[in-house]
């Protein structure tokens, strides 16, 4: 037995952890910190795994859907950029569920719930990133929006029966969402996923050419230094701070106005240029024509990716939702027998 890993005689170097230990555990959390064993549960009953908490079990969900798999495969920012670099919508969710995570740590929050929220924010997205989503709004009552998507995946699609934490979280991960989420850790996943994005794609912006370090404004380098890993921890940093003090999750008020301003930059400078190149341009003809094509012709769509009691146009928009951004190509391309520049 190696240095330091001593029992006391008759104990087992290894404890066995099931799930009532860790439920027990979780009494050391912060007093606003959510408890698994007070969950508000599943639209399904379901006994309780014996070595899972209910949060747990939806992180394992979430992670193994195919759902998530197909987060590999769809844009971020950029369309098929050139280089192995650049971050896709699964290395974003990955990501974002590191941020959430030391944020719950950090406030002594429930850690498996903020993971599980943060692992399945983005699954609902759609092919080619937020144009894909501007492209099948004019399809939906009310505008089409991933997170909404994501906790339908969830429910119908590929469903998992989450707890009502879990979907809370999701539905309500994007700061335009009203009401906001119901728990702390959702509110951290919020958090994370901007801390991550504006890191990330800022990072991808200098890379692909479309900015220079010494582009961004004054206030974001004073603050930040220059794009980098260094932004993420003082971010973090700076949401712990605040929340330690405030006893809700909140960010310090400069580090704050500094995230705000680096955001409306990126909005101005690339978002909205990446989404207005000729690439977008192909992609909305893409996602639209195939929208336009199974509307006529429903029978197309897979049976094992549809909610056959759903109305047409919801059955069609789930299926062309749920596509790569390869495979919308590749699809577009078989049935229409055109080449477009999208990949």
């Amino acid at each position: 037995m190696s240095q330091g890993a001593a029992s006391l005689p008759g104990m087992s170097a290894l404890q066995r952890v099931r799930r009532a230990d860790r439920e027990a555990a979780e009494d050391r959390l912060s007093p606003a910190g959510t408890r698994s064993a007070a969950s508000r549960g599943r639209a399904q009953p379901e006994p309780p795994d014996s070595d899972r908490t209910a949060f747990e079990v939806d992180r394992d969900r979430i992670l193994h859907s195919k759902a998530f798999r197909r987060l590999k495969h769809k844009t971020q920012v950029f369309l098929d950029p050139d280089g192995d670099h650049y971050v896709t919508r699964l290395t974003h969710a990955l990501q974002v569920t590191q941020v959430a995570r030391a944020l719950a740590v950090g406030l002594g929050l429930n850690e498996p719930l903020a993971e599980a929220i943060a692992l399945g924010h983005d699954v609902g997205h759609s092919p080619f990133g937020h144009t894909g989503e501007q492209a099948l709004s004019p399809y939906v009552d009310g505008g089409w929006h991933h997170a909404a998507q994501s906790v339908r995946i969830f429910d119908v699609l590929d469903p998992a029966n989450l707890t009502e934490e879990v979907r809370d979280g999701i539905r309500a991960h994007t700061w335009r969402i009203t009401p906001g989420p119901a728990t702390p850790e959702g509110a951290c996943v919020r958090y994370a996923d901007r801390i991550a994005y504006l890191s990330h794609d800022a990072q991808d912006a200098v890379r692909a050419g479309l900015l220079a370090p010494g582009d961004f404004p004054a206030a974001v380098r004073d603050a930040l230094g220059p794009p980098g890993g260094r932004w993420v921890g003082a971010l973090v940093t700076a949401v712990l701070d605040a929340s330690a003090a405030a006893g809700t999750v909140t960010i310090v008020a400069d580090a704050g106005a500094v995230m705000a301003e680096l955001r409306a930059f990126l909005f101005a400078r690339v978002y909205d240029r990446a989404g207005a190149g000729p690439r977008s341009a192909a992609a909305v003809t893409v996602i639209r024509r195939l929208v336009e094509h199974h509307l006529a012709h429903p029978a197309a769509i897979p049976a094992t990716y549809r909610e056959t009691g759903a109305p047409p146009a919801t059955q069609v928009v789930d299926y062309v939702a749920g596509m790569t951004d390869r495979y919308a190509v590749a699809t577009y391309e078989r049935l229409f027998g055109e080449r477009l520049a999208v990949s």
